[in-house]
């Protein structure tokens, strides 16, 4: 078999490229955050009175007025649920998923939580912004969809003030009994 380099080189790094974009993806995929799926069928539910599913969250509640957390009330909590846990965070930002709000060790028994309140007996996390408080949306462009997750669990987690949306789903991975969500939506004029 004769190697005539000058005509197999262009094969050769296609190939090598291919096989180096199978690893990247690979690297990708294997340090993304677990995917969070409820252990049965959920008819939890999660509102706002401030504003409904897929419509503008006020401006109060944003960078651009007075960033308190909007009020927000669930139902349907599974019976067995020993804490409740919260994050709140935009995948449309420019660097990734952005997260504005993680709580978690929420009161099983409550059922809202009223504007610019932590939710009862709730420990507030680290958010992409390096705090533990609610950071309201802010987009730097365009139209943000801000997703408002809610999640049942059968455990109270001991986790340190330092946790944050990713310490918080491995945490509670396996200990979900239900899930809901809301979406609001904001843009900056």
């Amino acid at each position: 078999m004769k190697f005539d380099g000058y005509k197999s080189l262009p094969g050769i790094l296609l190939l090598l490229a291919a096989i180096a974009g199978i690893f990247i993806i690979i690297a990708r995929v294997s340090h993304r955050a677990p995917q969070i799926q409820p252990q049965s069928q959920s008819t939890m539910k999660i509102i706002s009175s401030a504003f409904q599913n897929r419509q503008p969250i006020p401006r109060k509640h944003t960078c651009d007025g007075e960033e308190i957390s909007p009020p927000l009330s669930w139902s349907d909590v599974p019976e067995g649920a020993a804490s409740l846990a919260l994050i709140v965070d935009d995948p449309d930002a420019p660097s990734g998923t952005w997260v504005h709000w993680v709580v978690w060790n929420i009161d099983s028994h409550a059922e809202s939580v009223q504007e610019g309140v932590v939710p009862q007996g709730g420990i507030q996390g680290i958010t992409s912004a390096g705090e533990r408080v609610w950071g309201g949306p802010c987009p730097p462009s365009g139209v943000h969809n801000y997703f408002f997750k809610l999640y049942a669990l059968n455990i109270m987690l001991q986790l340190p003030l330092s946790a944050t949306k990713a310490d918080l789903e491995r945490a509670m991975s396996e200990h979900i009994l239900a899930s809901a969500q809301l979406v609001g939506i904001y843009s900056r004029k």
